[in-house]
C-alpha cells in the first residue's frame, strides 16, 4: 500500500493543543497547498464547494487503541474505532470543509482543525 500527499495544510494551528476537537468548534480557515502533479485533479474545485478531506495525522500515536472520548476523564475508556480520536493504528483524519477561495494550486477552506503541515491524502466532494 502506498500513500502520497496531494496537498499540505497551511494553518495557524501549530500544535494539537491549539486545535479544536472538530472543525465546527471554532477551527480557523486554512490553506491547502496542492502539489503540481495533481493540478488537473484540483482544477474544478470552486468557491462554495463542500469537500471531505482525508488527511494523514502524522503526529498521532499509532499504538493507542483505547481513549477517553474528548479527553474527558469522566468518560470510560473506549476503543478508538468508536471515536474520532487522532491517535489510532492508521491515523486517517476526516474533515468536512467549505471552499472559500481558490488561487491556482492553493485552496482556502473553512473550519479545518488539522494542524499546520498535515499531509492531505485525498479530497472528495460532499454528496
Amino acid at each position: 500500500m502506498e500513500l502520497r500527499p496531494v496537498a499540505i495544510v497551511e494553518s495557524p494551528l501549530r500544535t494539537r493543543a491549539e486545535a479544536p476537537k472538530q472543525g465546527s468548534e471554532g477551527a480557523p480557515a486554512a490553506w491547502l497547498a496542492f502539489t503540481p502533479d495533481v493540478a488537473d485533479a484540483v482544477a474544478d474545485v470552486a468557491v462554495g464547494d463542500r469537500l471531505i478531506l482525508l488527511t494523514w495525522l502524522d503526529r498521532a500515536d499509532r499504538s493507542v487503541q483505547r481513549v477517553r472520548p474528548r479527553d474527558d476523564p469522566a468518560r470510560p475508556l473506549t476503543g478508538v474505532f468508536s471515536t474520532r480520536s487522532p491517535d489510532r493504528p492508521n491515523p486517517i483524519g476526516l474533515h468536512e470543509v467549505t471552499v472559500r477561495e481558490v488561487d491556482g494550486l492553493r485552496v482556502r477552506v473553512s473550519d479545518l482543525e488539522a494542524i499546520d503541515g498535515t499531509p492531505v491524502v485525498d479530497v472528495k466532494p460532499v454528496l
